[in-house]
C-alpha cells in the first residue's frame, strides 16, 4: 500500500478525517480537485458539539481568535437570537441555560466564524501533524477489491490504499463512482447568499424578512445578503453569482428598489435537493460530510453534520487500519451517524414549508411562530442546533452513556478535554479505583488513565471514546467492573487477558 487512506476532498470534513487519522498513526494523504481553497460564502459558524470536538483536540482557542476579530461581533458578547428556524428568528433570552442539555455547555450554541477559516484551521492542525494535502489532483476513477482500492489521480499516476473516503461533496464522484443509492427529494427553491456593496440598503428590513414571493436577510455583516425564492433550482448553479444577479433576486423577494453593484469574492447559491446515501459504506469505499447526504443550509447543519461525520469514523477507521478494531466497528460508523443525517434533512424541510408564502405556509408559520416564542419551544430549539440533543445507544444504565462527556474541570486544575488531545480513550478515574489503572495497562496505546476528582461530576467513572461519547459511567459510590469490561471489549477490542480477570471485586 502507498498509504493506508486516501481522503478526496480537502475542505473542512476532509481535512479534519485527516486529522484525525494521522494522530492515530494512519498514513493518509489527501487529494483536493481545486488548487487554492475555496473562498465562496459558505456557513457561518460551528455549533457546540463541533466546538466540544475542536477543544477536545485544542482548536477552540484558534476559532475563538477568529470570532474575536469578526467585524460584526464588536463588544458584544451574546447575540440576540439563539439562531433561525426557516427564518423565523429565536430570541436567545428565552432559552434556558438551566436545561439539563445546556447547563455548562453554553452560552454560546453556535460559534460564528467562517467556514474558510474552519478549513484555515483544519489545514494547519493537518499540517503540523504530517498530513499530506495535494492541491490540483482529481480522482479520476478507481478499482476497488477485498484487499484495498486502486485510485486513478489525475496528472499523478494510481495510488493504491487500504480504504478510500469520498469527502468530495454533494456531488461526489467516488459516490457515484462506487455505486451508493442516494435517495432523497427534490429541490423547490433557490438560496443565494453573497457579501457586496449595496446601495438603498438603509430601506430593506433587519433579520429574516419574509414575503409572498420569498425571504431575504440583509446583515449582519455589512453588504451580506441571502435571498431565498420558492420557485425551483437554479438553471446554472456553476455560474458565478453575479452583482445583476444578487440585485434582481432581492428586489424580485424584497419589493424594494436597491442596487448591488459589487459582489466581493464568491457569492454562493444552494438548493433544498435533500439526499441521503443508504450507507456510508460499499466495501473499502467510505463517504463522509455533504458526499454523504446533502440538504438546505438553514439553521447551519451541514458543516456541523459533516464534522461530526468525520470525528466519529476517524477513531474507528484508525482501529480498522492498525488491526485492533472489535469487529463490526466500522460497521457502526453508518449506524450511528445516519440517524442523524436523516433528522438534518427533515429539519430543513421542514424549514422550507414554512417559507412558503402561500396562505398554507403563512398559516404554518405564524404557528411555529408562537411555538419558538414560548421558553420550552427557544429551549428546544436551542438543544437541536447546537448539536447537543445527539446520543448514540451504547447501552443502558448510567443517563450519560450515550451522551458527549461533560467537560468536567478536575481538582489539579486541568479539565477533562485537556486530557483528549491524543485521540485517545480515555478511562477516567474519579473515586481512586486502582483496578481501573490496571485496566489501562491492558489497554496501553489505545486508551489514557485520567485521574483525580471533580465536585459535583456525579460519577465514579468515565470509558469515553476518542469521539467525546460516553461508552461506560458508573455513578458515584457504585462499582460497575462488568459494565466497564463490556464496554472496553466493544469499543477498544479484546487484551491477552479479561481485563477484570483475577481482580477482587
Amino acid at each position: 500500500m502507498d498509504y493506508d487512506v486516501l481522503v478526496a476532498g480537502a475542505g473542512p470534513v476532509g481535512l479534519m478525517l485527516a486529522a484525525e487519522l494521522r494522530l492515530a498513526g494512519v498514513r493518509v494523504v489527501v487529494v483536493e480537485r481545486r488548487a487554492e481553497p475555496d473562498t465562496a460564502a459558505k456557513a457561518g459558524g460551528i455549533n457546540t458539539a463541533s466546538a466540544e470536538a475542536f477543544e477536545r483536540r485544542g482548536l477552540l482557542p484558534a476559532v475563538e481568535a477568529v470570532q474575536g476579530r469578526l467585524p460584526f461581533q464588536g463588544e458584544r458578547t451574546r447575540a440576540p437570537f439563539a439562531g433561525h428556524f426557516g427564518g423565523i428568528q429565536v430570541l436567545a433570552d428565552l432559552v434556558d441555560e438551566q436545561d439539563p442539555s445546556l447547563r455548562g455547555r453554553g452560552p454560546h450554541w453556535y460559534v460564528q466564524v467562517p467556514q474558510i477559516e474552519v478549513e484555515r484551521i483544519l489545514g494547519e492542525r493537518a499540517a503540523e501533524l504530517g498530513v499530506e494535502v495535494r492541491r490540483g489532483v482529481e480522482v479520476r476513477g478507481f478499482d476497488a477489491d477485498e484487499a484495498g482500492v486502486t485510485v486513478h489521480l489525475d496528472g499523478s499516476g494510481d495510488v493504491r490504499v487500504a480504504w478510500l473516503v469520498g469527502c468530495d461533496g454533494g456531488r461526489s464522484l467516488v459516490r457515484r463512482l462506487a455505486g451508493f443509492e442516494f435517495p432523497g427529494t427534490d429541490p423547490l427553491i433557490t438560496f443565494r447568499q453573497a457579501v457586496g456593496t449595496v446601495e438603498g440598503a438603509e430601506l430593506l428590513g433587519r433579520g429574516w424578512q419574509h414575503t409572498s414571493t420569498g425571504v431575504y436577510v440583509y446583515g449582519p455583516k455589512p453588504g451580506w445578503v441571502r435571498t431565498v425564492e420558492l420557485d425551483g433550482p437554479p438553471e446554472d448553479r456553476e455560474a458565478p453569482v453575479t452583482a445583476d444577479e444578487m440585485e434582481a433576486s432581492l428586489r424580485r423577494v424584497s419589493g424594494v428598489d436597491v442596487r448591488v453593484t459589487e459582489v466581493a469574492g464568491g457569492g454562493t447559491r444552494f438548493t433544498d435537493n435533500a439526499r441521503q446515501a443508504t450507507t456510508y459504506r460499499r466495501g473499502r469505499v467510505l463517504l463522509c460530510g455533504d458526499a454523504a447526504h446533502v440538504h438546505s443550509p438553514f439553521s447551519g447543519q451541514g458543516l456541523n453534520l459533516g464534522l461530526g461525520d468525520a470525528v466519529n469514523l476517524g477513531w474507528k477507521l484508525a482501529a480498522t487500519v492498525r488491526g485492533w478494531a472489535p469487529e463490526g466497528l466500522i460497521d457502526t460508523y453508518t449506524g450511528e451517524r445516519h440517524p442523524i443525517g436523516a433528522w438534518v434533512l427533515d429539519w430543513t424541510r421542514a424549514q422550507v414549508a414554512v417559507m412558503r408564502g402561500d396562505a398554507h405556509g403563512s398559516a404554518l408559520r405564524a404557528v411555529v411562530t408562537d411555538l419558538l416564542g414560548t421558553q420550552d419551544g427557544a429551549t428546544h430549539y436551542a438543544t437541536r442546533i447546537s448539536g447537543l440533543w445527539q446520543r448514540y445507544d451504547l447501552g443502558d444504565g448510567h443517563p450519560l452513556i450515550g451522551a458527549t462527556v461533560p467537560d468536567l474541570r478536575l481538582d489539579d486544575g486541568t479539565r477533562l478535554a485537556d486530557h483528549a488531545r491524543s485521540g485517545r480513550a480515555l478511562l477516567v478515574d474519579l473515586a481512586g479505583d486502582d483496578r481501573l489503572a490496571a485496566v489501562a495497562e491492558q489497554y496501553t496505546g489505545r486508551l489514557e488513565l485520567v485521574r483525580g476528582s471533580s465536585d459535583g461530576a456525579g460519577v465514579s467513572g468515565l470509558l469515553v471514546r476518542p469521539d467525546g461519547f460516553v461508552a461506560w459511567a458508573s455513578a458515584a459510590g457504585v462499582s460497575d467492573p462488568d459494565g466497564l469490561d463490556a464496554a472496553l471489549t466493544r469499543w477498544l477490542g479484546t487484551t491477552p487477558q479479561n481485563c477484570f480477570s483475577g481482580m477482587e471485586k
